[in-house]
C-alpha cells in the first residue's frame, strides 16, 4: 500500500508511519515543522520530508490511504486536496482499528494511570518474550519504538486516549477501537476545551464501555465510584473483572506488595502505582500469564518514560520529573513522593502549563492537589495563557484554588530557576511536575548541578 501522513512529525503519527515502514509499506508525508527526536529517526529510514510544508502535487490517485494527524488543519491544503480526490483518509485510531480488526484488541483507557498500565503489560509480555502488536503513549525501555504492527500477532494493546481522533472525525480516539478486552482506570475531568462539563467528560467513558464487543471483557477499578458506577450500570453483555488498591507495605524506603508467593520488592511506589498493578495483573491474565509469571516479571519493572523519573539520587537528596499535570495525577503523584520519603522534606514543584490547567473555570479543580508537599511552589506563564486565547488568571486565584496559604507561585521563568537552584535539599524529595519545561528548564542542567553539588 502507498499510505501518506499528512502531519507525519507528531509523537504518535511519526511511530506509526516506522510501523508501517517496518511492516513493508510505502510511506510519504508532509508537516510543516518536524523537531527531534521526531526528525532523527525519520530520517534515518528516508521518511523525513524533503521540505517542510504542505504540497497538494504530492496528493494523488496513487496513494491508497490518507492518514490525518489532529496537528493538521481542516483547511490543509493537502486535505483539501485529498477530499476533491476521493482518497480514503483515516484518523490515526481508525487506522490502527483496520490493522487490528481481525486481533484480539487490548485497549486500556482512563483519564490517569493509561500509559503506566500499558507499560506494565508490555513489559511483562516482552519479559516472558510473548509476542504481541502494539501502540503506547510513551518510549518505553527496550522497545525501539511505541507503535509496533505484524500480521501473525494474535494480540494488539492499545492505549485508550480519549481526546479527539482527527480535525475532520471529532470522536474520541478509544472510541474507534471495539475492545475484546477492556479496561478503566479512573475519570476525572480533562480537556475542558473539547469537553466542556464534567457530565460531558464522563459520556465518552460510557460510550467507551460500551464499544466493548460483545461477550467481551472489563476489568475496572472499584475504587473510583465514577467507573464502578458507569460499569454496574452498563447493559453491554461483558464479563466484569473489577480491582482495588493490594496490600502493600514500605521498609526502608522500598515498597513490598504482598502477593501470593510472599512480599515482592517494587522499582515503583505510590498508591496510584499499585492500583496499575493490580488491573495490569488482570489484563495480563486474560492474556495467558499466570499470576506468579506476572509477579516475577513485574518486580523489575521501573516506570514508563517521564512518570515519576529519577533524575538523581544519594542518601540526603532525591530528584524526581513526573509528567503530570491534571489535578488527580498532582495529587497522586505528590501524595505518592511523600508516602515513600516520610522522613524527608517533600519540596514540589508545578507548571501549569496545558489549556485546562491555565482556564480560570478549571483552577478550582486543583483543591487540595499539593496537599501532601511540605512546601509547594507553583509556576506558569501569563504569555502561555495569552497564547492560549484564555482569560487571564492571577497569583490570587491560584492560591485560592490550591487552598494553600503558603503556596510560592512564579511567573518568570528566571526566577524560578533562581528559587529551585538555591534549595537546600538535604533531607529533602524534590518533586518537578509538568508537561512543559517551566518556561526553558534544562532538566540534565539541574540534574548536573545537584550531581556536582551535593552528590
Amino acid at each position: 500500500m502507498n499510505i501518506h501522513f499528512i502531519a507525519i512529525g507528531g509523537n504518535a503519527m511519526h511511530n506509526l508511519a516506522l510501523a508501517l515502514y517496518q511492516k513493508g509499506y510505502h510511506i510519504t508525508g508532509s508537516d510543516d515543522a518536524i523537531y527531534e527526536p521526531s526528525k532523527s529517526r525519520l530520517q534515518s529510514v528516508g521518511l523525513l520530508p524533503e521540505a517542510f510544508g504542505w504540497f497538494p502535487e504530492k496528493i494523488t490517485k496513487k496513494i491508497d490511504a490518507i492518514i490525518l494527524g489532529m496537528h493538521a488543519r481542516v483547511d490543509n491544503p493537502e486535505l483539501l486536496k485529498a477530499q476533491e480526490l476521493g482518497l480514503k483518509i483515516y484518523s490515526y485510531p481508525e487506522f490502527l482499528y483496520e490493522q487490528s480488526k481481525d486481533k484480539t484488541r487490548v485497549v486500556i483507557g482512563g483519564s490517569h494511570g493509561k500509559t503506566s498500565i500499558t507499560s506494565m503489560v508490555l513489559h511483562v509480555l516482552k519479559y516472558h518474550d510473548i509476542p504481541v502488536d502494539f501502540m503506547v503513549g510513551a518510549q518505553l525501555e527496550g522497545f525501539s519504538t511505541m507503535v509496533h504492527l505484524t500480521k501473525e500477532n494474535e494480540f494488539i494493546v492499545l492505549e485508550g486516549d480519549e481526546y479527539l481522533s482527527s480535525p475532520i472525525d471529532r470522536r474520541p480516539k478509544f472510541h474507534l477501537y471495539k475492545p475484546n478486552i477492556a479496561l478503566l482506570s479512573g475519570i476525572a475531568w480533562d480537556h475542558i476545551n473539547v469537553f466542556p462539563t464534567f457530565e460531558n467528560y464522563v459520556e465518552q467513558f460510557k460510550i467507551y464501555i460500551d464499544s466493548i464487543t460483545q461477550g467481551g471483557i472489563l476489568v475496572y477499578n472499584e475504587e473510583d465510584e465514577i467507573v464502578k458506577q458507569l460499569a454496574e450500570e452498563t447493559t453491554n453483555n461483558i464479563k466484569k473483572y473489577p480491582y482495588s488498591t493490594p496490600e502493600y507495605t514500605v521498609e526502608n524506603g522500598t515498597t513490598m506488595l504482598e502477593t501470593s508467593i510472599g512480599k515482592l520488592p517494587l522499582e515503583v511506589f505510590g498508591k496510584h502505582n499499585l492500583q496499575n498493578i493490580a488491573g495490569a495483573k488482570w489484563i495480563c491474565q486474560h492474556m495467558g500469564v499466570d499470576e506468579d509469571d506476572f509477579y516475577e516479571a513485574i518486580s523489575s519493572f521501573k516506570g514508563a518514560n517521564k512518570r515519576l523519573e529519577k533524575l538523581a539520587e544519594n542518601d540526603k537528596t532525591v530528584i524526581f520529573k513526573d509528567f503530570a499535570h491534571s489535578p488527580s495525577k498532582v495529587e497522586a503523584t505528590t501524595k505518592a513522593v511523600k508516602e515513600q520519603y516520610a522522613n524527608r522534606i517533600v519540596l514540589a514543584c508545578l507548571e501549569l502549563h496545558t489549556y485546562s490547567s491555565l482556564n480560570a473555570n478549571f483552577l478550582s479543580e486543583y483543591k487540595g492537589a499539593l496537599k501532601a508537599a511540605d512546601k509547594a511552589v507553583v509556576f506558569y506563564s501569563p504569555e502561555a495563557v495569552a497564547i492560549k486565547k484564555l482569560e487571564k488568571i492571577t497569583a490570587k486565584q491560584i492560591a485560592d484554588a490550591f487552598e494553600r496559604e503558603d503556596l510560592i507561585i512564579y511567573t518568570e521563568p528566571e526566577a524560578f530557576k533562581e528559587f529551585l537552584f538555591s534549595q537546600d535539599l538535604d533531607d529533602t524529595a524534590l518533586l518537578l511536575m509538568s508537561s512543559g519545561t517551566y518556561g526553558g528548564l534544562d532538566f540534565e542542567e539541574v540534574k548536573n548541578f545537584w550531581i556536582k553539588f551535593s552528590f
